[in-house]
């Protein structure tokens, strides 16, 4: 029983919205020096405290070896807060915007905007992910940023993606930074709310496409590769079509098998704009897991779904409930979680 692992995606429940909260420990469970903790994201406050909890009636510690925030997005960096504040934390990974103003303050239109100046504004912009960095600088606990090539010192989780200068092109495209781009206002008008309209699927019907659109803070997601004791498992935050596409790039040209995981965090709850047909026929998986609230109307969607069951996928929400995949480690009082079934009808 010497290598074993539990994984947990934890239900963030914000009405529609869906967030990420996952904890996961590795090793030996036998002894506490045997065995590593590390959080990837975490949702809500209320899922940050759950967080906490959770890893201390399950994992029986209050010491964190690592924290993973994807990108800063409310529903990812909030509830670390809470992780942070509560357990002991040996490392934080974290992008820092802000410490990119310099490289990147040309890109901007507006000649006005100083280095200094785009870094405050990014500061206050992106406060959950800077309140992260302040606790951890208060506490003393060492900053990374998560960008392709960096490792644990264990070697068991690696970043394939975004590398520095695809993520320094993607700042000024962020939603809240000074410069407002096209993408964002596309964005916006698709989130006004609009009937369903309902088309016919089946197993030799795909209709998700290659050209979904996500946000530039989405894209910027920290991938991370954990490879453990036999098993792969892919943990995508909320991930773009292209920035997967950039981390296949990155996986082939050093060596990194990805064709096949074991599981797979389906991007950004399931959003039909962040996974593509050519994306998933790249990386297989036995288990896909999506983070979505019960009340999501369009996470995960089902033509997202659909196509990973297309490929022989056990596809898995969370829908209000804890999902937990495990090796050699099974958790007394748990049960199986209902497999999403394959639908005939799927969102346009």
């Amino acid at each position: 029983m010497g290598e074993q692992i539990q994984v947990d995606f934890l239900p963030v429940e914000s009405g529609e919205k869906s967030g990420d909260a996952i904890a996961l420990r590795y090793g030996n469970f036998s002894d506490r020096s045997l065995f590593k903790v590390v959080v990837i994201d975490g949702g809500t406050m209320d899922s940050g405290s759950r967080l906490v909890e959770h890893i201390k009636e399950y994992y029986k510690t209050e010491h964190v070896d690592l924290v993973i925030c994807t990108h800063p997005d409310a529903d990812h960096a909030s509830g670390l807060r809470e992780v942070m504040n509560n357990c002991t934390v040996g490392e934080l990974w974290i992008h820092k915007p802000w410490e990119h103003s310099e490289a990147i303050r040309e890109l901007f239109h507006d000649g006005r905007i100083t280095t200094n100046s785009l870094s405050d504004r990014l500061k206050e912009a992106y406060n959950y992910a800077h309140q992260l960095v302040e606790i951890a600088e208060e506490k003393g606990i060492d900053i990374r940023e998560p960008f392709a090539e960096r490792e644990s010192e264990d070697g068991v989780l690696t970043v394939l993606g975004p590398s520095t200068d695809y993520y320094r092109e993607l700042l000024p495209e962020f939603a809240r930074s000074p410069q407002a781009k096209t993408i964002q206002e596309r964005l916006y008008s698709n989130r006004i709310e609009k009937a369903i309209n309902w088309i016919d699927e089946n197993l030799q019907i795909e209709t998700l496409s290659e050209d979904g659109v996500t946000s530039a803070e989405n894209r910027s997601s920290a991938v991370v590769l954990f490879e453990f004791g036999g098993k792969k498992i892919l943990f995508t935050g909320d991930a773009g079509i292209d920035s997967m596409k950039n981390v296949l790039d990155f996986s082939k040209e050093n060596f990194i098998d990805i064709s096949r995981v074991d599981v797979f965090q389906i991007p950004h709850h399931g959003s039909k704009r962040n996974i593509s047909p050519s994306v998933l026929d790249a990386i297989k998986c036995e288990y896909a897991y999506a983070s979505a609230s019960k009340e999501a109307r369009k996470h995960p969607a089902k033509k997202v779904t659909n196509a990973l069951k297309r490929r022989d996928a056990k596809v898995y929400t969370t829908e209000g409930v804890c999902l937990g995949y495990h090796n050699n480690a099974p958790r007394d009082g748990w049960f199986p979680a209902a497999e999403v079934p394959f639908y005939n009808q799927v969102e346009e």
